[in-house]
């Protein structure tokens, strides 16, 4: 699991502000999520950034967090990739404590992110 400290090369800015109409989800660890900004990157390249106010950094254990950042992109991403241009080569979820500026290093927000690669329908986490 990784901790936010910097823009990577590779991201556009894209996205767009989800917050209004979000959805709340229930993941596997008992935090609930909304989605708030979806980023595309160079070729295919999708980062959806969650909210979970509840979190942080010493509450959580890190196999429940692998687990409800698997549950976020299998289940939230990959459904809104559907038909997705570019087809997805690799998925980005962010999960956080609260909004920040994307690539901004705030000490202030816990946030954790990791990649997956679509496969088979299917996310499989990729080592950076």
């Amino acid at each position: 699991m990784r901790r936010a400290v910097g823009v990577s090369a590779l991201t556009l800015a894209v996205g767009m502000a989800m917050a209004s109409e979000a959805e709340v989800l229930s993941l596997p660890s008992g935090l609930t999520a909304t989605p708030y900004e979806v980023r595309t990157g160079n070729g295919g390249i999708y980062r959806y950034r969650f909210l979970a106010p509840e979190f942080t950094a010493e509450g959580q254990s890190l196999g429940l967090l692998m687990i409800d950042l698997e549950y976020l992109c299998n289940a939230y991403a990959l459904a809104h990739l559907a038909n997705a241009e570019p087809v997805p080569k690799q998925v980005i979820i962010s999960l956080a404590d609260r909004e920040s500026e994307f690539g901004a290093i705030d000490p202030d927000v816990t946030q954790v992110f990791e990649a997956y690669r679509v496969e088979d329908g299917a996310c499989k986490w990729e080592m950076f």
